[in-house]
């Protein structure tokens, strides 16, 4: 991961600093199967620079931005980066304090504590990945205010006083829009250093479709780059919803058709089904045809 940093541009200081991080933190064996090992890099040389320094100087960064921006991909690739373990939290409204911190529970005839995965996080030096915080109840949150400030520790009910490990980092992801979200409490959101992350370039784009998909001839990867950045385009101008503005499913209609699937079935599994309006699927469905031949096979697409 460090020379695909290298490669990326990443600055050699910074990339040094990372490493005398993780001699400084040497990992536990028994820990090394909860370090990410991401299928999906994240490509952007400034945004890499900026989140290795916050992290680097002990801050928690939270992760801004659209679909399709790379967030979740950023936070495991930095956890991996860093080898740490990583425990993933994914928020929702029922999300409350002992689902993060942990609770009573009882075991072998006797009443045991058993931890969350904050309180393991903190406990273990790990990266704790907080996704979409802000689909969170402000009351379940505020738990974290000790952790994620100077004081770095958690104060658990009926228990003990526990200081964060040192390596401990916390990474929150947030979209605006999406249905459950809500206004981050100020509280919660000035524990953390905020990175906008910008939508995917076309040549990070190109560069993401050709790691993944070798065999894709270079043609039928640019048109499949053009048609992100229509719908793209017909998104921002509010010709059609969001749901259609989706990398991950790009990613898996083009894996659809290096199986077999034809190019017109595969994009209407990974992306016009996604919206259950017939009329907009229409118009993505017109829009993709401009771009590419639905009848199109994996022999015309991929080298064999």
């Amino acid at each position: 991961m460090l020379s695909f940093l290298e490669e990326d541009g990443v600055s050699p200081a910074l990339l040094r600093e990372v490493e005398h991080f993780r001699e400084t933190h040497p990992l536990e064996d028994s820990l090394q199967s909860r370090v990410p090992s991401p299928r999906f890099r994240y490509y952007g040389r400034e945004i890499w620079e900026y989140a290795l320094s916050a992290l680097l100087c002990g801050k928690n960064l939270l992760l801004t931005g659209g679909k399709a921006t790379g967030k979740n991909v950023l936070s495991e690739n930095l956890a991996m980066v860093f080898g740490r373990p990583a425990w993933n939290v994914s928020f929702h409204v029922s999300v409350d304090a002992a689902a993060l911190i942990g609770m009573d529970t009882f075991a072998d005839g006797r009443v045991v504590f058993r931890p969350g995965p904050i309180y393991q996080c903190a406990k273990l030096g790990g990266f704790g990945i907080l996704d979409e915080i802000n689909m969170a109840r402000n009351e379940a949150l505020a738990v974290l205010h000790s952790a994620l400030d100077f004081r770095r520790c958690l104060d658990v009910p009926g228990y003990d006083r526990l200081p964060m490990e040192e390596s401990t980092r916390f990474v929150a992801t947030m979209n605006y829009g999406y249905a459950g979200t809500r206004e981050l409490n100020e509280a919660l959101a000035s524990r953390f250093v905020v990175l906008q992350m910008p939508a995917i370039s076309p040549e990070n784009l190109d560069r993401l479709l050709s790691r993944h998909f070798p065999a894709l001839r270079k043609k039928p990867r640019q048109q499949f780059g053009e048609l992100f950045f229509e719908l793209q385009a017909k998104c921002e101008a509010s010709e059609i919803s969001t749901k259609a503005l989706d990398l991950r499913g790009l990613l898996d209609a083009l894996e659809l058709m290096e199986a077999g699937v034809p190019a017109g079935a595969a994009l209407d599994m990974g992306i016009t089904c996604k919206t259950f309006d017939g009329y907009e699927q229409g118009l993505i469905r017109d829009v993709m045809a401009a771009r590419i031949s639905p009848k199109l096979t994996r022999n015309q697409l991929f080298d064999q």
